[in-house]
This record gives structure tokens, sequence and C-alpha cells, in this order.
């Protein structure tokens, strides 16, 4: 079979645990490839998929794909492990899923890591088709009522997401449970591969671009050499070619290729491939990326577009620890928002490029829709902007390729919670390859935070200055401040001329003057009560309540990665 008259199609079988993925790819599959049904031994111990198995069936290409381009479609099966710790190799796998079959246990429904596989294919995958496992559980007598009920329900709980409206099948993939005989014949298979052949569509494929394949295997074969079997994540690869291991720095030939155990001279983005290569020791990469030599980069941080995630409760803090995946790999990072400038939150949002010449505003959190952000202070229902960003300090350095799917979760949230851990999702769009990025790189990232700080007017100098208290501490140096523009809650505009004595008082210029109802309001707050006069304490009451004490403000902002952390005032 050569590659080119076969359309390689992969569907993610993807679930909570125990809600019989393998027993449904098995059911599904004729050719088991090498990674398929839990051949890993601690898989097997445990009787749960730890790595992403592949196994495949091909059929007659059918005519809404079909000739003349291709005769014959393989469907490539993606059982992706469903226990929580291991959601890192579901985003690592869901990349590559063109259609995503969600396994739900008819005898229980939505479970926790059901609902975080539902969030990952609603980032990466464009059709899903769900299917209700395990109906040989069900009383006979009511066997469709219950069937019915829970179709129901899963109708729901789609209706508010990419999927609403999805196909929803019923089968017993396992009658009688993982100790039945293999004899019992499985119910409702033939039906389900209809329909998964019915949801089929030409995947996106492009040949060009650098070569990168996510590697999940790795086994050496007597006299020919070290197979690497993966999927091809981007690109393409010819017998010949050099490819690059990156976790090793290591550069090879490709000898020979297979797909599902035939030569093929080619293999393009989507194909499921095994590589040989020579002198390779298997046991230095169980899993990784191959890739095109140096196409590849190595980051220490990077700015991500971001969104967060609907169902993870709660806020998504500036400063906060996150498990990032990017690529292959899943590493601790720290996470810093920020927006457009308020003037730009509706502008139309930019995709696959970030422009280092803007300016952006610093965000204590995400802001979310409709919520109550707090923007530059003003916590009134400020709204969201319409693109946010994000930088990703990461504690050690990550190999991705560009433009790559990011993921933020909280894995440490005990899976027995039941809660959504993915926090946000974006695309990387910069990453920082320098060790020293901190001095080198970010400084041209100009995001600034808006400061604000508020003082009095203690007296009237004479009618073009005034002298002003509480804005500064004693201890602050006045010639960073000297020359500021401040303005007086009366109105006028004024700037900082310099310090007054030592106790951190300053003086004022007015260019244009004190207005007569200031200066007579700076002469009544200004009036001391004679010591010891009684007074009549209402008359009193009444000049204090008039006499409201001047205020002075002082706006600026400060771009956070500004070496000299100068203050501007636009």
């Amino acid at each position: 079979m050569e590659a080119a008259d076969t359309l390689n199609f992969n569907i993610g079988v993807l679930g909570h645990i125990d809600s019989g993925k393998t027993a449904l790819a098995r059911a599904l599959s004729t050719t088991a490839s090498t990674a398929a049904f839990d051949k890993n031994p601690q898989s097997r111990e445990r009787g749960i998929t730890l790595d992403l198995g592949f196994s495949s069936f091909c059929l007659a290409a059918p005519p809404h794909l079909g000739p003349p381009q291709y005769s014959k479609l393989q469907v490539t099966l993606v059982d992706c492990p469903g226990h929580a710790s291991l959601i890192r190799t579901i985003i690592g796998g869901s990349q590559i899923i063109d259609l995503m079959m969600l396994v739900i246990d008819v005898t229980k429904g939505m479970q926790t890591q059901s609902a975080e596989c539902l969030v990952i294919g609603e980032i990466t995958c464009p059709r899903m088709v769900v299917v209700l496992n395990k109906t040989d559980l069900l009383p006979e007598a009511k066997k469709q009522v219950l069937i019915d009920k829970m179709t129901k329900k899963m109708q729901k709980t789609l209706e508010n997401t990419r999927f609403n409206g999805c196909p929803i099948i019923p089968v017993a993939a396992k009658p009688g449970g993982p100790d039945a005989p293999e004899t019992e014949t499985p119910q409702g298979i033939s039906k389900l591969i209809e329909l998964l052949i019915s949801q089929t569509y030409m995947p996106k494929r492009d040949p060009s671009g650098s070569f990168l394949m996510a590697a999940d295997h790795c086994f050496s074969i007597k006299g020919q050499g070290t197979v690497m079997t993966g999927t091809i994540l981007s690109g393409s690869v010819s017998v010949n070619d050099s490819v690059e291991i990156p976790s090793l720095k290591i550069t090879r030939k490709v000898k020979s290729m297979q797909m599902f155990r035939k030569p093929v001279n080619v293999a393009i983005q989507g194909d499921r491939v095994g590589i040989c290569v020579t002198q390779f020791d298997p046991k230095q990469l169980e899993r990784g990326l191959v890739c095109s030599p140096e196409s590849l980069r190595t980051l220490y941080a990077a700015v991500i577009s971001v969104k967060k995630i609907p169902y993870f409760k709660g806020p998504v803090h500036t400063k906060a620890k996150f498990h990032i995946t990017v690529g292959h790999e899943t590493i601790m990072g720290r996470v810093m928002f920020f927006s457009p400038a308020p003037k730009d939150f509706d502008a139309e949002p930019v995709v696959d490029c970030f422009d280092f010449d803007k300016e952006y505003l610093y965000q204590e959190e995400y802001l979310s829709p409709g919520k109550d952000n707090n923007v530059d202070g003003q916590t009134e229902g400020a709204q969201a902007p319409r693109q946010q960003w994000a930088l990703l300090e990461f504690e050690k350095p990550v190999t991705c390729p560009k433009l790559c799917l990011v993921i933020g979760s909280k894995l440490d949230i005990d899976i027995h919670t039941n809660t959504c851990r993915l926090a946000f999702h974006g695309v990387l769009l910069e990453g920082f390859e320098e060790k020293n990025y901190p001095e080198v790189s970010l400084p041209k990232l100009k995001v600034f935070k808006l400061k604000h700080k508020e003082g009095q007017v203690e007296r009237v100098s004479d009618d073009y200055s005034v002298i002003g208290r509480s804005l500064f501490k004693k201890e602050t140096n006045m010639q960073l401040f000297v020359g500021m523009k401040v303005k007086l809650s009366t109105g006028e505009v004024g700037v900082i001329d310099g310090g007054f004595g030592q106790s951190g008082k300053f003086k004022i210029r007015i260019p244009d003057g004190l207005s007569p109802e200031t200066k007579q309001q700076l002469a009544l707050t200004s009036k001391k009560k004679p010591k010891g006069s009684k007074g009549d304490p209402a008359k009193l009451d009444e000049e204090k309540s008039d006499t409201q004490p001047i205020t002075i403000s002082l706006a600026f902002k400060r771009y956070l990665f500004d070496p000299q952390k100068k203050m501007i005032q636009s």
C-alpha cells in the first residue's frame, strides 16, 4: 500500500478511566499497530492505558472522500489514557486528532475526566461522536428507557459546547466485562463504524513546513536499526532525509519507513509512520519529538494568546503557577496576564502573531466577560477586552514548535474533587531562547502598570504655588518626581517643583494660578480654631463640612520590564 492512495484519519478515543475505551478500540480494530492495546507492562498490571495506544482498520474510501485521490480510508484509533495523572498524555495526543470519540459508561454518565476530555476536545478538535458503552450492564426490561434517558442527559451537557447536536450511539464493546470469554460478540459496533465513516472529512494536511513527529514508541529490529513510531504533526519526511531528536541533540538519516507494516518512501502531516534509523539506542527515547534538523527551539519563556476555560472554577491570577503543556511536554510555569491598552479593548483579535511595538496593560488576573473586572483600579463592571495574552516563564526550558497549542492546568487538584483542572489555553506566539531573557528580551515587551497616588494641599504659598503633603513618604527621593504633573480636586493643573522641608512635604507650581474659589477654600481649611475657644458646635460642624481638604492626584505609568523603571505621563 503506497501512502499516496490511502487517507489516514485519526480518531481519538477519550473518556473517563474504566469507561471501556481500550475494549472499544479492540472491537473496532483489525490491524493493531505497535503501540496498541495496553502493551505497556505497567498498563497491563493496572488494566489501564498508560500511553497513547494506536490501532487501525482499513476500508474502501467512502464516496464523499473517495476517488480519484484516495481509494482507501485508514482509520487510526488513538486510545488516549483516562487516568487523571495522565491528562498530559491526552493533551499530547489531541493535537493530531481529526475526530473525537468520547466514551461514556452508560451506567455512570459524565465523570470528572469525561468533562476534561470534552474541554480538550473543544480546544483541539472540530468534530465529536459520543459512545454510550457498557449497555449490556443495563437490565433488559429497562434498557431502551435508560439509554434514551442518558442520551437526553448528554445532549443537555453538550448544548453550550461546539459539539451541540453531535451524534450519540449506544454499544457494548465487551459484553460481560473484562473477564468474559473472547467469544462474546460486541454489540452495536458495525453501526458505530458506519457512523464514524459518515463523520469523516478531508482533514487539512499540509506537507510544507518543517517536519515534526510525535514519537510514542522506540524499539530496535535486529540487523535493521532503531524504529521510532509516531504521528506526523507537521510537514513531511522522505527516505534519506536527516532528522533530529532535539531532546538528545542528535541527527540521524532515515534509512527506511513503514506505514502499518507496508514500506513507503514519503509520509506527510497526519500520517502514522515508523521511521528506521541506525546507530541509535532506543532506550534513549521512549517518547518525544523528532523533527527537521534545527527546526525546534528550546524556550525559557514565551508570550501566548490566552483564553480561560469556562469550566475552571475561580479566577486565574497573575504570578500563579500552573502545569503548562506545550508541544509534548508538561512543565511548571508562572503566568502574567496582560491586555491591550484600555482604548484598544475592542480591537479585532490577531491570532498568529504578536506586536512588540504596541503597548499593553498589566492585569492582576485574567479578565472574564460579564464579571466585575478590576481594570486600573476601576472595579465597576469594567468590560473584558476581546483579546488577552500571557507571559509564561518556565521552571525548566521546553522544546516546542512555533504557534503550538498551550494548555495551563492545576493537575495537583485532587482528581476526586469533581472540578475541571484545566484553567486556560492558547497559542504560543513568541518564545525567548536566551537563559538571560529577563535582561535581554523582556525590556522590549511594553507592558505597563497605571500608578495613582493621592495627597492633600496643606496651604497656599502664593497665587501661583501651594505646599502639599501625604503624597510621598519621608524617605522618598523627591528629585525623581520633579517636573511631573499633578491635578488638584478643584481642577487646577500643577507641576511638582521640589521638596519642602524634611518631612516629605513638597511645593507645587500652578502655571495658570489658583482660582479665587480655591484660595477662599484654602483660607478656610487652613484657619485654625483659636485654642480653648468653645464656639457653637453646630456652626463649627457646618464650616467643617463645607471645607473638605483639597486633594492632589498624581497619575503615571511604569513599564514592568524597563530596567530604568522610568515614570511616564501621557
